[in-house]
């Protein structure tokens, strides 16, 4: 056995341990988690500065392009007046190249009022028609309507497929319609400062740290702060879109070969994300890790230190000195008394065995007046709440029929052997008082009483096992019938009176009243001694018939009672009771080796369908069984 400063010492240390184990545990998660929400607060303001930058820029965007458009349509209003100033310049190339150049746009058509282009900055354009594409195809409404200014959005022309803004609107003498073109240059720059991929490289990050944007139908990858994965798929760099749409809360995958974890946030079509490197993010762990197991080992020395000296001084001691004393009493010395005063616990302590100890000086005088008194078997036990073990004396096993390790185990705990006591009073004997059945064991009886007087039980055990078996014969041979082995009477009578207190338990049952047909004649011709096994033979048929539920009787002389119960229904009742039919036309008994003769009887039977009075049951089906003979009678003659 372990001394218990060391048993004392080693729990400390285990639960101490164990405790810093399971905080450090929870620290760590905890570390992890702050990071991942830090992370997460990074992408979110992150994604608030994209989402701001791009709403500025598209800001800035419409601005610019409403004040192109107004450029566009304007500088076609001032050449359409330049021309009709000088319409000689309509057949010179070279002059209207000159008025492009000092109106500052890129491209002049001039339009007959069929629709055709017929002169220009640009001859390979000539004979062009506002049927020649969608891009000129803009303009047919102006052959419709003269009063019409239109100004076209930013889109490939026809010819070329260059990005141009087109503006056209007809001379105020109606002769002809002048288009301008010009290239969107501030436009195209303006739309570039609004792209993700512009966005992202303008963008401060910090080293493992990478921005991407998405195409949410396609997968491909239109902007990252990382020129090389433009253009690639996502899943080329290790990602799918399930986690990006469903993991709000961010995720861990492996991106570029690196385990990352990630946050993305959905912006119209597109995802935005922002992932960072596995090592950049919990980077700080391992040292705070660190930290926080130096200071909880030396908090863990201190309180294993300062608990061990506590226990020692206040609790080890103080069980050294009941010890000491429990030592010297069971030496012998009960004069002995315990008196330690460490703490509230071990003054209480004190007292209760001293308490025990003067019990049992009052059980042996009990035990010792008792066992003085009688040569009977007789145990005597006792216990308290306060007792952990139960005293008995040397002829509890033999009473209880129990072996000595059995009831040294029970006596080990008062509660076991309070338990066991408790079952055994619920086997009384009927009509016994005090007189129990021990569990298992039909011929084993025992006679308890129990004093209680101050949370003390004392019980006394006596073996009524033989004097209960004396009865039980007596009553035995008194109800039954000696010839045949079955109920007489007498032992009938009780037993239906007991059954037919509760008809509901038996179910479906009939009572059966049969009497033995030609007994006199046997008796005439062969004898009392043939008859009474005419009899015997009547009882061993009725047995042999396999009832599973029945009792069976020789009222007396001739007649038989039969009772069948605890059928599950009346169908099953009344196909067992075709057998006494079958058997009243098919039986033989044999009287001796050479003389067999019919075995014949008649019966009638009632069912108890929930009656309780079985003495009318009887007269009812005694008279049925009148009428069986009566019929069998008729039936011979």
């Amino acid at each position: 056995m372990k001394n218990l400063k060391k048993m004392i010492s080693h729990y400390l240390w285990f639960t101490t341990i164990s405790i810093v184990i399971v905080i450090l545990l929870i620290a760590s998660v905890a570390q992890f988690l702050n990071e991942q929400e830090k992370a997460r607060d990074s992408a979110y303001s992150a994604f608030i500065q994209i989402e701001q930058l791009l709403n500025a820029n598209q800001n800035d965007l419409v601005e610019v392009t409403q004040a192109y458009r107004e450029t566009c349509l304007h500088n076609a209003e001032t050449i359409a007046y330049i021309i009709e100033s000088k319409p000689e310049v309509l057949n010179s190339t070279r002059e209207l190249i000159k008025i492009a150049e000092f109106i500052e746009v890129d491209e002049i058509h001039v339009f007959d009022n069929t629709g055709r282009i017929f002169t220009g900055t640009h001859p390979k354009y000539y004979d062009l028609t506002m049927d020649s594409g969608e891009q000129i195809g803009f303009f047919k409404p102006l052959l419709e309507d003269k009063s019409l200014k239109l100004c076209q959005d930013i889109t490939p022309n026809t010819a070329e497929a260059k990005l141009m803004q087109y503006s056209a609107l007809w001379s105020t003498n109606g002769e002809y319609i002048v288009q301008v073109g010009m290239e969107p240059v501030n436009v195209m720059r303006v739309t570039e400062k609004n792209e993700l991929s512009y966005i992202f490289s303008g963008l401060r990050v910090n080293i493992g740290v990478d921005f991407y944007a998405i195409d949410e139908v396609t997968g491909e990858i239109v902007g990252a702060t990382n020129s090389d994965d433009l253009g690639k798929q996502l899943t080329e760099i290790g990602l799918n879109m399930g986690p990006l749409l469903k993991d709000t809360d961010g995720f861990h995958a492996k991106v570029n070969g690196v385990q990352s974890f990630c946050i993305f946030k959905e912006y119209g079509d597109t995802l935005i994300g922002r992932v960072i490197s596995n090592d950049i993010l919990y980077e700080q762990i391992p040292s705070n890790m660190i930290g926080l197991i130096f200071c909880f080992t030396l908090v863990a020395f201190i309180q294993v230190f300062a608990v061990s000296k506590y226990m020692n001084r206040y609790v080890v001691d103080g069980i050294s000195d009941v010890n000491e004393k429990l030592r010297s009493i069971t030496a012998g010395n009960l004069d002995e008394h315990v008196d330690v005063r460490n703490s509230l616990e071990f003054v209480e302590l004190s007292e209760h065995i001293n308490d025990m100890i003067k019990s049992l000086m009052d059980n042996n005088r009990k035990m010792s007046y008792v066992l003085s008194k009688t040569n009977m078997y007789m145990g005597v036990y006792e216990y308290n709440e306060h007792m952990k073990t139960v005293c008995y004396t040397e002829y509890i096993p033999r009473i209880l029929r129990l072996e000595k390790s059995k009831v040294d185990y029970l006596a080990s705990d008062y509660a076991l052997f309070k338990e066991y006591i408790e079952k055994l009073q619920t086997r009384p004997v009927p009509g016994e008082e005090g007189i129990f059945m021990l569990e298992d064991d039909a011929e084993g009886y025992v006679r308890l009483e129990e004093i209680h007087e101050n949370n003390a039980i004392f019980g006394v055990l006596i073996d009524m096992s033989e004097e209960m078996g004396k009865r039980k014969k007596i009553e035995s041979e008194r109800d039954l019938d000696s010839l045949t082995g079955l109920y007489n009477r007498r032992g009938i009578d009780r037993t239906l009176e007991a059954m037919f207190k509760d008809t509901h338990s038996l179910e479906y049952g009939a009572l059966v009243m049969m009497d033995a047909d030609g007994l006199k004649e046997i008796n005439d011709k062969y004898g009392h001694e043939k008859g009474d096994i005419y009899l015997k033979e009547i009882a061993d048929m009725i047995n042999s018939l396999g009832f599973d539920h029945y009792v069976c009787a020789r009222q007396g002389g001739d007649e038989f009672v039969l009772f069948l119960y605890n059928f599950e229904s009346e169908e099953l009742l009344l196909q067992s009771l075709e057998k006494l039919h079958y058997m009243q036309q098919h039986s033989t008994a044999k009287l001796d080796e050479q003389l067999v003769v019919p075995l014949k009887f008649s019966y009638g039977y009632t069912l108890i369908q929930g009656r309780r009075d079985y003495l009318d049951m009887l007269k009812e089906a005694d008279d049925k069984m009148y009428e069986n003979k009566r019929q069998r009678k008729l039936a011979r003659v």
